[in-house]
C-alpha cells in the first residue's frame, strides 16, 4: 500500500514534479510513463492490498476503506490545505489501527497512542522533507506545513517530536515495555537533536540529512522493542 501511494502520489504530481529539482527525474515527469500506467499500478497493488485484508476480519475490512479514502485524496491536499502533512499522517498511521483490530478485533486506548505518535512523527519529518523544496513549492502555488510554519519551523519541528516520544514513551507504559525501550527512546531523542542541528540553517542538502535521519530514529525504537519482548 506504501507503493500505491507513491503511484497516486506521482499520478497527482505529474505537472508539478518536473518544476522541482528533486522530483524533476520521476518517470511521469520524464514522460516515460503515462499517467495511466500510474492509475493502473495503483489499482493492481490496491487490489492486492485489499485481497490480503479478506483474510483478517470484518472490522479491519471496513477501516481498510478508510486507509484507501486518506491514501487518494492525500497527494491532492497540497493544492487546497497548508497542512498535506497531517493528511499523510493519518495515511501513514492508519495501518496500526488495522493491526490491532485484525489482531484483536478492537482498537485500545495504546493503538490510539501509537497512532498519534506515528502522525506526530510524520509531520515533523516531512516538514523536513517540505524544508528542501520550500523555495520551489512557493513558486509553483504548491502548499506544506513548511510554508505555514515558516520562520517557526525549527521550533515546531521540535514540539513534535517531543510530543512523539512522550507518545512513545506512553505507549511504552501501556505494553509493559522494559529498560531496553526507554533507553531506545532516549537514543532516538538524540538523534531527533541532531536533526535540529542538521535544520538550523534550512539548506536544502541538510534538511534532506535531517529527513532521512529517522530511518535511524525508527530503527533505533524498533530494536528496543525486539529486545524489551526477547
Amino acid at each position: 500500500m506504501r507503493s500505491a501511494g507513491c503511484c497516486i502520489n506521482d499520478y497527482a504530481d505529474c505537472k508539478i514534479d518536473g518544476h522541482v529539482h528533486r522530483t524533476v527525474n520521476r518517470p511521469l515527469a520524464r514522460g516515460i510513463l503515462t499517467r495511466k500506467d500510474a492509475m493502473a499500478c495503483f489499482m493492481f497493488l490496491s487490489a492486492i492490498g485489499f485481497f490480503l485484508v479478506l483474510l483478517t476480519n470484518w472490522t479491519t475490512v471496513l477501516l481498510s476503506f478508510g486507509a484507501i479514502v486518506v491514501i487518494s485524496i492525500y497527494p491532492f491536499m497540497k493544492r487546497f490545505t497548508n497542512l498535506p502533512q497531517l493528511v499523510l499522517g493519518v495515511a501513514f498511521s492508519w495501518g496500526i489501527l488495522m493491526a490491532f483490530t485484525a489482531v484483536t478485533g478492537a482498537v485500545p486506548a495504546a493503538a490510539i497512542l501509537l497512532f498519534v505518535a506515528n502522525a506526530l512523527w510524520t509531520i515533523a519529518y516531512d516538514t523536513q522533507y517540505a524544508m528542501v523544496d520550500r523555495e520551489f513549492d512557493k513558486e509553483i502555488g504548491v502548499k506544506s506545513t513548511a510554508i505555514l510554519f515558516g520562520d517557526a519551523d525549527k521550533v515546531i519541528i521540535a514540539m513534535l517530536q517531543v510530543m512523539f516520544v512522550l507518545a512513545m514513551y506512553l505507549a511504552g507504559q501501556r505494553f509493559d515495555l522494559g529498560t531496553a525501550y526507554n533507553l531506545s527512546l532516549l537514543i532516538a531523542s538524540g538523534l531527533l537533536a541532531f536533526q535540529q542541528y542538521l535544520i538550523r540553517e534550512r539548506t536544502p542538502g541538510q534538511c534532506f540529512k535531517a529527513f532521512l535521519n529517522n530511518n535511524w530514529v525508527g530503527a533505533v525504537i524498533f530494536v528496543g522493542i525486539a529486545l524489551s519482548y526477547f
